[in-house]
């Protein structure tokens, strides 16, 4: 299933995301913005990872890879990252080693912010994510949560850009309205 072609296919249409927040833990900085979950309907022998990687496309997030989600806790202090998941299921947790634990599968989307901490805790063997980065920040890094990177990690997290626009539905998405209220002054 292609997002850009113009075929009478009916394409996947997303659910309205939740909103998940964290705060900065000491060693996780996460950040105001939430993390923002949603749900496409997908059949299971469809090529749900080519799906992804044009639809991210599409909405100016660059797909860089295909694989599962690191078992340790880790984040990105220059990059906000887009997880599609095209097949399998998982329990992640979200927001550092006290976050939220959560399940994921086929057709779910998380939106992370830059500084988010992410984990995979136990995966199915199919398990299989596409991995994307607004157009610009596609060389991410990784930080593990500590306290002596903290600080810094902090700083680049305030220098890293929004992005053009929500990687499931683009410029008028639900990322721009939600993000934009977060990084509010009187949000702050």
């Amino acid at each position: 299933m292609n997002p850009a072609d113009n075929s009478t296919e009916p394409q996947p249409r997303p659910s309205h995301p939740r909103f998940l927040y964290f705060t900065d833990d000491g060693t996780t900085p996460n950040s105001r913005l939430p993390v923002l979950l949603y749900h496409l309907p997908m059949k299971k022998e469809a090529d749900n990872a080519g799906f992804f990687e044009t639809l991210f496309a599409r909405n100016r997030w660059t797909p860089l890879w295909r694989a599962g989600i690191f078992d340790y806790q880790h984040y990105h202090s220059n990059a906000h990252e887009a997880l599609g998941v095209a097949q399998g299921n998982a329990r992640v947790i979200l927001g550092g080693p006290s976050g939220l634990t959560l399940g994921i599968g086929r057709g779910d989307v998380l939106v992370l912010p830059a500084g988010t901490g992410h984990c995979c805790l136990e995966s199915s063997e199919d398990f299989l994510v596409v991995g994307a980065y607004p157009q610009g920040q596609e060389a991410y890094d990784i930080q593990r949560p500590a306290s002596s990177n903290h600080g810094p990690s902090k700083a680049r997290i305030a220098r890293v850009a929004m992005p053009d626009g929500d990687p499931v539905t683009g410029r008028a998405g639900m990322l721009n309205s939600a993000w934009s209220a977060a990084s509010a002054p009187e949000a702050r």
